[in-house]
C-alpha cells in the first residue's frame, strides 16, 4: 500500500532534521564534502534512518516519474488511451524508457526528493507509530472510557524491526472478523483502526458504531499476525474476543482497492434501530460441529416428510446462488436490509418451527436472529457460530455445496469443485461471477466464457440493449440505474416498525 502522506508540497519538508528523527553526528564536514551528494547524505544519517534510505529512494523516483505523466485530456486522440510522459521535451510511451531516461538525466533531482521522502517518513513515525514495548501491560486496565484516554499510539504495536518488505510481502490473507459489544467512543476506536492498518499497510473495509466493530482486512500474513495480536490486546476487546474470532482465507491487500474506516449506526446494515432490536437478544449460538449433527438430522427427517425445521440462508440472493446448504430455504433479498421485511412477510411460514439459520461469517445471523425471535412466532430460534467460514474449516466437504460468495475482489472462495450454478444465457455450469459491463449498473452477473465471447456480458435484456445503444445522457451523473434484475425484486419497506 503506497504512503498517501508523501506529497509534492512543502508539507514534505522538515526545517528541523533533528525534530524529524535524521541525527547528522560529528563528522569532518570538510572531508565529507570530498564525497558525492548521494554518498554524503547517506554518511550523514543514523542508523534507523539508513533503514529507510532504500524505500525512500523508491518511492522518490515513482512521485518523480508520476508527475511527468500526461494527463488523459491532453493525450492527443490519435493515440488512444495509452499512457505517456513528457520529460527534456521528450515524450515517452513506453515506462521502462522513462524510468532509463529519469536514472541517467535526474540523478540530482531524486536526491532531493529521497531527502525530503525520507524525512517525511521518519517524522510519520515520530507521530503515529510509537512502539508500544509490551501490549500485555495494561496501560488501560478496564474496558470503560478510561481507554479512550489514551493516546493512539499507545495501541500501536512496535514495527521498528520489521522492514517495508515484511510487511508487504506475499502470500498474504484475508481476515473477517466482527464483535458486538459497547463502544462508548467510536471515533477513538476508529482513529485507532485507521492508524493501526496505515502502518501495516492493510486495505479492506471496517465499521465501527456503538454496538461493535465489523472488519475484514488483507495483507501480508506478517502484518495480519500483527493485527490480530493488537486487537486482542487492547482492553476493549481483550476479554470478549479470542483468536477463534478471526477467520482467515488466502489473499492480501490486492483484494481490496483501499482502506476504508468509518462510523456507522450499524456495523452490519439491517435497517432497524440497535436500541429496538439488540444483538444482547440473539439466537443460540451453535458450534460448526453441533451445526453439522442438526443438518444431517435434518436432512434425514426431510426424506421421511416430518420435517419441523426449516435451514435458513439469510444472505442475499446472488451470494446463495453459488453456494449454499443442501435443501435451504433461501431468501429472494438483494440486501440483507431486506431480510426484515422478508421475515415479516413470511411469519406463517415459520410459525411454531425450529429455525437453522446461517450466514457468510456470523454477523448478520446475530441481529438477523433477535428480530425473528422478536416476532415470537418460531419454536426455537439456532444460528451457525462463526458462519459458512467456520463451517468449511471444520466440514471442508460437508453438506454447504459450491462456492463461498466473500466481498472483495475474489468474489468467491471453494472448499469443493462442485458447481451449483448456470450461466445466465447458455445455462452452462457456471459460477464465476463479473459486473455487468452496462454503465452505471452494478448488478453481478453469471456469464461464461464462450458468451462472453459472444458479447454477453450485461446482468438482463436491458441492460445488455443499453450496452449495444451505448446510450448516455447529457446529463451523465455517477448513480445506479433500474433494470430488470433490480425491478423485480422487492424494495425496502417504506416504514420501519
Amino acid at each position: 500500500m503506497s504512503l498517501s502522506i508523501c506529497s509534492t508540497g512543502t508539507d514534505m519538508f522538515c526545517n528541523d532534521p533533528e525534530h524529524c528523527g535524521i541525527i547528522f553526528p560529528d563528522a569532518d564536514w570538510e572531508e565529507a564534502a570530498t564525497l558525492n551528494p548521494k554518498s554524503a547524505l547517506k554518511a550523514g544519517l543514523d542508523a534507523n534512518a539508513r533503514k529507510k534510505y532504500s524505500f525512500a529512494k523508491k518511492k522518490a523516483f515513482a512521485l518523480f516519474v508520476k508527475e511527468l505523466q500526461q494527463a488523459p485530456d491532453l493525450v492527443q486522440s490519435g493515440y488512444g488511451n495509452e499512457t505517456r510522459w513528457r520529460c527534456c521535451e521528450l515524450e515517452f510511451t513506453h515506462q521502462a524508457a522513462v524510468h532509463k531516461h529519469v536514472a541517467a538525466q535526474h540523478d540530482n533531482d531524486i536526491l532531493q526528493r529521497t531527502e525530503s521522502v525520507l524525512e517525511q517518513l521518519i517524522r510519520t513515525e515520530a507521530s503515529t507509530a510509537v512502539p508500544c514495548t509490551d501490549l500485555s501491560d495494561n496501560i488501560c486496565s478496564s474496558r470503560d472510557i478510561s481507554c479512550y484516554k489514551c493516546e493512539i499510539s499507545d495501541w500501536l504495536p512496535d514495527t521498528s524491526h520489521f522492514s517495508q518488505d515484511d510487511l508487504t510481502s506475499e502470500p498474504g490473507e484475508v481476515l473477517l472478523y466482527y464483535c458486538y459489544c459497547e463502544l462508548t467512543d467510536p471515533q477513538w476506536v476508529c482513529n485507532w483502526q485507521r492508524a493501526l492498518c496505515q502502518l501495516l499497510h492493510l486495505t479492506g473495509k471496517i465499521r465501527i458504531a456503538t454496538e461493535g466493530i465489523n472488519g475484514t482486512v488483507g495483507g501480508s500474513k506478517l502484518s495480519t499476525k500483527l493485527y490480530i495480536n493488537t486487537m486482542l490486546s487492547l482492553p476493549l476487546f481483550k476479554n470478549i474476543m479470542s483468536l477463534e474470532d478471526f477467520k482467515t482465507s488466502d489473499g492480501g491487500a490486492q483484494c481490496f482497492p483501499d482502506l476504508r474506516v468509518g462510523i456507522f449506526q450499524e456495523i452490519v446494515p439491517m435497517g432497524i434501530d440497535p436500541l429496538q432490536v439488540s444483538y444482547k437478544d440473539t439466537a443460540v449460538h451453535l458450534s460448526p460441529e453441533e451445526f453439522h449433527k442438526k443438518v444431517g438430522k435434518y436432512l434425514f427427517e426431510a426424506q421421511e416428510e416430518k420435517n419441523n425445521t426449516i435451514l435458513l440462508d439469510c444472505r442475499n440472493f446472488y451470494e446463495s446462488k453459488i453456494g449454499k446448504f443442501e435443501n435451504c430455504l433461501a431468501p429472494d433479498i438483494r440486501k440483507f436490509s431486506y431480510f426484515p421485511n422478508y421475515v415479516d412477510q413470511n411469519l406463517e411460514l415459520f410459525k411454531d418451527k425450529t429455525v437453522l439459520m446461517y450466514c457468510t461469517g456470523g454477523i448478520r445471523c446475530e441481529r438477523g436472529s433477535a428480530y425473528l425471535k422478536s416476532k415470537a412466532s418460531c419454536k426455537e430460534v439456532y444460528q451457525l457460530k462463526g458462519g459458512i467460514h467456520k463451517y468449511l474449516e471444520q466440514f471442508p466437504d460437508g453438506f454447504f455445496r459450491g462456492k463461498l460468495f466473500v466481498f472483495d475482489g475474489r468474489y468467491t472462495i471453494s472448499s469443493n469443485s462442485d458447481i451449483i450454478s448456470n450461466c445466465r444465457y447458455c445455462g452452462a455450469a457456471w459460477d464465476k461471477y463479473k459486473l455487468c459491463s452496462t454503465t452505471r449498473c452494478c448488478q453481478l452477473v453469471l456469464t461464461c466464457m464462450l458468451c462472453q465471447d459472444r458479447g454477453l456480458t450485461a446482468c438482463c435484456p436491458t441492460c445488455q440493449e443499453k450496452g449495444i445503444e451505448t446510450h448516455f445522457r447529457d446529463h451523465q451523473q455517477h448513480f445506479r440505474e433500474e433494470c430488470e434484475c433490480t425491478e423485480k425484486r422487492p424494495k425496502i419497506p417504506t416504514e420501519i416498525v
